[in-house]
């Protein structure tokens, strides 16, 4: 049994700090608020932009993970100086630094998104999400650091709150049976990411040496659209399939205008309009781990099987 610190307490840290501790694990939970301490989770007050407070709370620690989930639109101020301490402190305690990231830092597809596949994105929060990368990366190849990272498709499942996700947003519409209104179009292609699977790769880039020095994606079901999930989901639900629509781009601008979630929304726009596909089978070919069968995935999000973990 080892150490394992995790600093963010949202989904993804809560979900992660489940796996970990079924796995016999110690488990640290770092947030800003703290949090209620149990027999197998201890919680600690730390700001994650403070590096000697997230070395002293990491030190024994076999890994530290990245789960801080700033605000969408606060990206370029609050990531970097996150992503600089706990790659400090990693140097400091020589802990596996295991971030959580996702697919911005490809930038616009030309076809599936491999862990290989060029950093090339052009908007601003990809090129945060990028240089985040590149600086854990020169760390590990300096020798200064242990680093790996995982990348997930949009989330989904029971423990993700509605505004993080674009199924779980339209379980009101489903049980009413209303039109979905959703971003981009419904039709395209989208590779889905159960939580419970981003744990448990999280979980296992932690404590397996392969996973150094290179970033994996998260194993993820063949894909599905917007419009294909939605219907999958109230199937889940014993309920009729619903009309599906996008929300015209220019309501999203003008949305954005007040609410700055849809203004940030409106600057991926590329997410959106056009497949949006992720190629996990490396992650499975070394580690072995797969998807959660997607049934399965509906069935949890519909709430119709309880989530254990």
């Amino acid at each position: 049994m080892a150490l394992h610190v995790l600093v963010g307490k949202g989904p993804v840290g809560a979900t992660t700090a489940a796996e970990l501790v079924a796995r016999g694990h110690e488990v640290r939970v770092l947030s800003r608020s703290g949090g209620t301490s149990t027999d197998t989770i201890e919680h600690r007050q730390v700001d994650a932009a403070d590096a000697d407070a997230v070395t002293a709370a990491a030190r024994g620690a076999a890994a530290l993970y990245n789960a801080v989930n700033p605000a969408y639109h606060r990206w370029p101020t609050d990531w970097p100086p996150v992503a600089a301490a706990l790659l400090t402190a990693a140097e400091r305690t020589g802990a596996v630094l295991v971030t959580m990231s996702n697919l911005y830092g490809y930038g616009r597809p030309t076809g599936p998104m491999t862990p290989d596949s060029p950093l090339a994105a052009t908007d601003t929060k990809g090129r945060v999400r990028t240089r985040m990368w590149l600086d854990a990366l020169a760390a590990h190849e300096a020798g200064r650091a242990r680093v790996t990272e995982a990348r997930a498709a949009d989330f989904v499942g029971p423990q993700v709150p509605a505004e993080g996700s674009h199924l779980n947003r339209q379980l009101p519409a489903l049980r009413k049976g209303r039109r979905a209104w959703v971003i981009g179009d419904p039709d395209v292609l989208r590779s889905w990411a159960h939580l419970p699977d981003v744990a448990a790769t999280l979980a296992t880039l932690g404590t397996d040496e392969r996973a150094l020095g290179r970033a994996w994606h998260v194993p993820v079901n063949p894909p599905r659209s917007q419009r294909q999930a939605l219907g999958d989901l109230a199937s889940a639900m014993g309920l009729p399939a619903v009309p599906v629509s996008g929300v015209p781009w220019p309501a999203v601008r003008a949305i954005g205008l007040a609410v700055p979630m849809m203004r940030e929304i409106a600057a991926m726009r590329h997410q959106f309009d056009q497949e949006f596909v992720t190629d996990s089978s490396g992650t499975t070919a070394i580690f072995g781990l797969a998807a959660t069968p997607w049934g399965e995935v509906m069935a949890a999000a519909a709430g119709a099987v309880p989530v254990t973990g």
